[in-house]
């Protein structure tokens, strides 16, 4: 059963944690994000499915 808490705990820190780079360096965040603009949709498939792989792999691990 989802506990729906863990779950909102869970977004919550995802906020938090995307939240830090424009609010410690704006600059890098808007370049960073205009590379991104620039790219093809295979590649931020690419760059989404390891970021989803690096995750899953984390909560394997913390888990175990």
């Amino acid at each position: 059963m989802i506990d729906w808490h863990d779950l909102f705990v869970a977004l919550a820190l995802v906020l938090v944690i995307e939240g830090i780079l424009p609010f410690i360096n704006p600059a890098t965040f808007r370049n960073a994000m205009a590379i991104a603009a620039q790219m093809s949709d295979r590649q931020l498939r690419i760059a989404g499915l390891v970021a989803m792989s690096v995750g899953v792999a984390l909560l394997f691990l913390l888990q175990a």
